[in-house]
Formats: structure tokens, C-alpha cells, sequence
């Protein structure tokens, strides 16, 4: 084994833990960035492109029939190859979570359109089940399994939400194993069974996974019920008849305490088991050599590799499978870097240079994410582990567009997530929607206090009546800070009173007053 570094570009932030690569052709993409994708590469996917040791990252497109694919973290991912042609496959993705730390129960289909050397296309389908539909999940692994001429996906483990009747304000985002139901899903029919076995007691995520034929074998995987990492070693042996498909499940001995190890295909029956946890605390640098042969495996301890002080030292790595034998590792930076985000990271290479050559892959195998993330505020990040079928080369293409971060605006800074107060609490990776009106992002309200700056309307504690009937009027708003400024400054405006034109008085009736001695005379001959 030979452990090489590689310097990346100002980029590099965009490879957080809980990432996938797809290996198209001997070209290796990345997908699942954190944030939502900017408008230089609004896919989210893009090519990894690494010559002398350098890193870059050049972004691919979908074709104009594709559905959108938001950028999944911690998904469930394997290929499905063409049963026409060999060469020809694509990937399945399925689950994950989006910037907004939302579960997806969605399933894609991604394949290889077009490719030059200026251009790269891929089309993005997604698929609709029926029957026992896995929920929404991260963490688990999905793999395909050939029996008797026929083709299944099995899907397995993984985490989600608790449900909404038990969730509380204080654990909202609150997660918990899914059950350990065995889910066979036929996309020839668009349908899914799930098998419930007396062998698998408590649920699993972030396992291994690795299958062959009709057979899966499943190895570690951290259970968040007892907080412990099983030592099993499961074999999934799926039967698929003329009738209804048979699924048994055998414990055998030899399994290894793990979660989080990346596994990676050398050979048509072997693979290498790298990296991982034993422990919350405590990072697994032993290396394992997995062969399958006859029906049968075998897991023997292989020699590690030369580790790094520094990748001795860290507290958390993270990685993914490149194909051919290739792990792209990655350890957190320096606190005292110019880039907060920003990662280091390696290249281990688990075959020796003679071995090193084309050849057809024909095992599938898939293998999941670490036992935690930091949106779920684990003390420790685990890794991303993923198996592909192909060789991780560079892409030949000196003049194609290299993607800058630096050439899009800091959305951090200008965009929705923004820091509008000091009571501000609005975070990219915690945020879930808080108004009926509200997607994937906050509501926001202009403050007209001089130049004018946004703020969030959940965090100046606006009802939801209050925002609409302001977005609906013309009126100017002003945030908390500065509503009782602006009335201070504010001039009283003056009155204008309506001038109402004199009413002429009533003229009074003239009376002749007579004195008091007239008035009785004139009585005295009134009634004579």
C-alpha cells in the first residue's frame, strides 16, 4: 500500500464528510456537496480531476430530460450494469440528506450521456415504487443480487427521524436506528417487499456491505440502541424463483467490530477494508484483506499502510472508494487555516503498480458512511465509504472549465443564511422549515432602516399572518433593532383640518316689549 497527499484547489471546501464519487468510464465524479449547488454548477456533480498530485474540480451537466437531484449526503449508492451490454451501467442513489439536514426516501437513476472533452452529460431519472417502500433514511446501504437470470436490489439499515407523534421541541432532529427489515426492490416492476428475519435483532448503520451472485455479506455497523458496533457477520443469501423470492440469513464466525471502514475492490474476489471506528473515539488503522471464493469468506488482517502524524493524530477522517483499488481519504484541517472548511487529503493506493491494469470488475459491492455527522452533533465524524467498479484516472482535458468557488458570491454572507442579529440562530445544516410558505430555504424581510438589509422572519418573531399581510402591503418594515429607532426619528405629521365654510345665524323674530301696565290694560279689554 502507498499513501500519497494531494494539494487541492480553493474548492476544496465543497468535500465535507458524507460525500459519493461515481466512477464513469475510469472517471471519477463527485456528488453530495454541503450547501446547495451555486449557479457555476447548479448539478451539484462534478469531475475530479487529479494530475501531479493536484486536485481539481470541473463541473458536469444533466440533459434536459432529467429530474432534479439535490445534493444527497450519507445516500445508499451501487451500479447496476446493462443486462444487453457489459460495459454499460448505471448508478442507483437512493436516500440521503439535503442541505437542510431533510431525510430524501427518493430513488434516481444516474448514467453517462455524452462525454468530451469540453463537456460532460449525465441523465438523472427518478423512479417511482409501490408496495413496502423503505422510509426516508441515511446511513444504509443498498446492493444488487443475480439469481437464476433475474435481478434485485436489496436495501438495508440506516437511520431516521424520530417519528413526528414522539418527537419533542428539544429533540426534533432527533434520529433512531430503522428497523432491520430486509427490503427486495424489482425495478422491472417498480415494486418493494420487505423481509423481516429473526437473525438481524437490532438495526444497523453505516456498515459494510459487499455482495457477489446471490449473496450479501454484511459486516459491522454501529446501532444507536445500545451504542455499540456489532461483531457480526451476516450472509444474505436472496433466491429468486418463478414464485416469490426466498431470503435467508446465516450469522457466521469471524466478523469484525467496526463502523465507518471504506472498502475497495482489487481483484475479482478481493477487496480491502480501510479505515473506520472501533470506537466513538477511538479511529480503526488496521487494514483487512476480504476474499471471496467458492461460496465462502475469508477476512485476514493485511499490512497498513505508512500513516501520517498527522492522520494518526486527528480525531475524525472521512473517504470514499475511488475504484481500482484507490480511497480518496480526508482529515480535518488546521483550526489556523485561511479557509475554515477546508480539508486534507490523500490518496491510498492498496495495489502495487504490477497490478495496476485494466480489467472488468465483475462483483458489485457497496459499502456506507460513517456513524455519524456533524449535523447530528457527534463527538466524532466517521467516514464515507462507497465501492465502485472502475479505475480512478484523470480526465484528459486541459482547456475544460475548471470550477472556482471564488468566482460565485458568498452566500454564507449575502444569501439566506446569513447572521441577520445577534439573537440570529438560523444555521445551514440545522434549519428545518418554520412557515407553511418556506422550502428549502428561510423567509426573509428587507428592513428599511438606511441602505436597508435582510433579516429572517422567524427570528424577528413574525407570525405567519403578519409576514404575508407584509409581503402583500406596500408598507416599509423595520427589524426589532431598529423599529424604535425609526420612531424616535420620526416627525409627527401634521394634521390637516377640512375649512368649512361660516353658518349664517338664524335671524331672531323682532318683539315689541310692552310695559307692565300696557300688558294689563290690553288683558282687561281682551276679556271684556
Amino acid at each position: 500500500m502507498s499513501l500519497q497527499m494531494v494539494s487541492t484547489v480553493s474548492n476544496s471546501s465543497l468535500l465535507q464528510p458524507g460525500f459519493s464519487l461515481l466512477n464513469f468510464d475510469g472517471h471519477v465524479f463527485f456528488f453530495g456537496q454541503k450547501g446547495w449547488p451555486k449557479r457555476s454548477c447548479p448539478t451539484g456533480v462534478f469531475l475530479l480531476d487529479i494530475k501531479q498530485n493536484e486536485l481539481k474540480m470541473k463541473p458536469a451537466t444533466f440533459s434536459k430530460d432529467s429530474c432534479y437531484l439535490p445534493p444527497l449526503r450519507y445516500p445508499a449508492l451501487c451500479t447496476l450494469r446493462s443486462e444487453a451490454r457489459a460495459d454499460e451501467y448505471q448508478y442507483i442513489i437512493h436516500g440521503g440528506k439535503t442541505p437542510n439536514n431533510e431525510l430524501s426516501d427518493k430513488i434516481y437513476f444516474m448514467r453517462l450521456v455524452s462525454k468530451t472533452s469540453k463537456k460532460i452529460t449525465f441523465q438523472c431519472i427518478e423512479k417511482d415504487l409501490g408496495g413496502d417502500v423503505p422510509e426516508a433514511r441515511y446511513g444504509h446501504t443498498i446492493n444488487v443480487v443475480h439469481s437464476r437470470g433475474k435481478s434485485m436490489s436489496v436495501l438495508f439499515g440506516g437511520r431516521t427521524y424520530t417519528p413526528l407523534a414522539q418527537r419533542t421541541t428539544e429533540k426534533w432532529n432527533s434520529v433512531v436506528d430503522c428497523l432491520p427489515s430486509v427490503f427486495l426492490i424489482d425495478f422491472e416492476f417498480g415494486c418493494c417487499t420487505s423481509y423481516i428475519l429473526p437473525e438481524l435483532q437490532n438495526g444497523l448503520s453505516f456498515h459494510v456491505s459487499i455482495a457477489r451472485d446471490d449473496t450479501i455479506y454484511i459486516l459491522g455497523g454501529h446501532s444507536l440502541q445500545n451504542n455499540t458496533r456489532s461483531p457480526n457477520l451476516y450472509k444474505l443469501k436472496i433466491d429468486l424463483p418463478l414464485g416469490s423470492p426466498a431470503v435467508t440469513c446465516a450469522i457466521l464466525p469471524g466478523g469484525i467490530s467496526m463502523s465507518s471502514a471504506i472498502v475497495t475492490q482489487i481483484s475479482d474476489t478481493e477487496f480491502v477494508l480501510v479505515g473506520g471506528y472501533h470506537s466513538d473515539n477511538q479511529k480503526r488503522l488496521a487494514c483487512n484483506t476480504v476474499v471471496l471464493e467458492d461460496g465462502k469468506i475469508e477476512i485476514v488482517e493485511s499490512v497498513s499502510p505508512e500513516w501520517t502524524p498527522d492522520i494518526k493524530h486527528c480525531r475524525m477522517w472521512f473517504g470514499c472508494d475511488m475504484g481500482k483499488g484507490a480511497v480518496l481519504l480526508g482529515i480535518p484541517g488546521a483550526n489556523k487555516q485561511i479557509i475554515p472548511d477546508a480539508n486534507y487529503f490523500y490518496i491510498l493506493r492498496c495495489k502495487g503498480a504490477e497490478e495496476d491494469k485494466e480489467e472488468e470488475l465483475i462483483t458489485q459491492n457497496c459499502s456506507q458512511t460513517s456513524s455519524e455527522d456533524p449535523g447530528d452533533s457527534a463527538p466524532f465524524e466517521d467516514s464515507e465509504e462507497f465501492c465502485f467498479s472502475a479505475e480512478a484516472n484523470s480526465f484528459d482535458a486541459d482547456d475544460a472549465d475548471t470550477y472556482n468557488e471564488d468566482d460565485e458570491e458568498d452566500e454564507s454572507e449575502t444569501g439566506y443564511w446569513i447572521t441577520c442579529c445577534a439573537s440570529c440562530n438560523i444555521d445551514i445544516n440545522t434549519w428545518v422549515p418554520f412557515y407553511s410558505t418556506e422550502l428549502n430555504k428561510p423567509a426573509m424581510i428587507l428592513c428599511s432602516s438606511g441602505a436597508g438589509h435582510w433579516v429572517h422572519a422567524q427570528c424577528m418573531d413574525l407570525s405567519e399572518t403578519t409576514l404575508l399581510r407584509l409581503s402583500e402591503a406596500n408598507v416599509k418594515y423595520f427589524c426589532n433593532k431598529h423599529v424604535d429607532l425609526n420612531k424616535g426619528l420620526q416627525t409627527p405629521q401634521k394634521v390637516v383640518r377640512l375649512k368649512k365654510p361660516p353658518m349664517k345665524p338664524l335671524r331672531k323674530k323682532k318683539t315689541m316689549k310692552l310695559p307692565t301696565s300696557a300688558k294689563k290694560s290690553f288683558l282687561r279689554r281682551l276679556f271684556e
